[in-house]
């Protein structure tokens, strides 16, 4: 429905900044004209990826001069925080602060008059309090005299295999504008396809988290291994044992060459003192061999090698592919930051769908 020009883009709840890097893929022209997210590690990842200048930041959405950026932004983005709604959440609505943020949003599309605003959030605020939360929503949405259209949409319909359902909800300033929603595209792809070739070994659990995993796929939690379809990444999937879980299967190898869990634990541990004082696993080059085939395996210096089943968590990495970020985003906090920046973000594929039939791209 619109030409190619550059785009003025600006952001509040910006997180590792979906909508921008949507843009970057799609190579639209467009310039960051200011951002904003209260936290101070999302501020880390996005200052790593994206061309701002401080005073294009904001702490905080009630920080921003409206006013000042009146007719200075093409295309308005905002997603505040989706707690209030989701069905995993307490679901106070809009007696919680953060589901108070929608409005503090419409206010800010009231001063600056973007030509398009986006908003997304869970699927949850369209059924909350049956459906009479929205119902009030959509009216302060429609009292900005912008055309509204809203839907909700599936990520696993736009490429993603991450079954990950949200409401989008756009605005147009000029009240003919044609817009449909993208239609659903055909999955090509499994979660598989989305997975670092070599893990790090920090990510694969341990016996009890093995069999606690396993557990909870058998009484029907949140949980599943090696599926096709991600199931949709939450904030805190990785640490509180739900979501995707990877499964690999070692070459069988016969029983007796496994060691007993004490001798295990003693190869790890020590190993021969003042020879090999760090004992490691799987080494790519193997050690010397000792003379004689007696003394081998006998003081924790030869060579051992794991094998059979071997479970672990999606890495960072993966958690981002399967949001649709490429992996020239760069990642620039801990783990524990990058899986809950991941699992707060939007997909990054589903905006790009939506972004085609507002500028035509095709």
């Amino acid at each position: 429905m619109m030409g190619k020009h550059m785009v003025r883009l600006a952001t509040t709840f910006s997180g590792i900044g979906a909508i921008e890097h949507a843009f970057d893929r799609l190579n639209i022209d467009h310039e960051i004209v200011f951002a904003c997210d209260i936290n101070e590690f999302v501020k880390q990842s996005y200052f790593a990826n994206y061309d701002i200048s401080e005073d294009r930041w904001y702490h905080d959405i009630y920080d921003i001069p409206g006013e000042m950026y009146e007719g200075k932004v093409d295309f308005l983005m905002g997603g505040s925080p989706c707690q209030s709604f989701s069905s995993v959440g307490k679901r106070k609505g809009l007696n919680d602060d953060r589901g108070n943020l929608i409005f503090a949003y419409i206010d800010l599309i009231k001063k600056i008059k973007p030509e398009i605003f986006m908003f997304e959030n869970v699927k949850g605020l369209l059924t909350h309090d049956n459906g009479k939360t929205f119902a009030l929503v959509r009216r302060e949405f429609e009292s900005t005299g912008y055309k509204i259209v809203y839907k909700v949409l599936n990520s696993k319909d736009y490429g993603i295999p991450q079954n990950r359902e949200r409401l989008y909800l756009l605005g147009f300033k000029d009240k003919n504008a044609q817009f449909d929603f993208p239609k659903p595209m055909e999955l090509k792809y499994k979660v598989k396809d989305f997975l670092e070739d070599k893990a790090d070994p920090k990510y694969y659990l341990g016996e009890k988290g093995i069999h606690f995993v396993k557990n909870r796929t058998q009484h029907n939690y949140k949980v599943q291994i090696n599926g096709d379809i991600a199931l949709c990444q939450k904030a805190n999937q990785q640490f509180n044992w739900h979501g995707d879980f990877v499964q690999e299967e070692g070459r069988p190898v016969d029983e007796k060459y496994f060691l007993s869990d004490a001798v295990k634990s003693y190869v790890l541990k020590s190993g021969t003192k003042g020879f090999y004082s760090k004992p490691q696993t799987d080494l790519e080059v193997a050690r010397p061999l000792l003379c004689t085939m007696g003394s081998m395996h006998r003081a924790g210096v030869d060579n051992y090698y794991t094998y059979g089943e071997r479970i672990r968590k999606l890495t960072p990495r993966e958690c981002l592919r399967l949001m649709g970020f490429s992996d020239d985003f760069k990642i620039a906090v801990s783990d524990t930051q990058a899986y809950k920046q991941a699992g707060n973000s939007i997909v990054v594929n589903v905006l790009m769908a939506i972004l085609r039939e507002i500028y035509n791209l095709r």
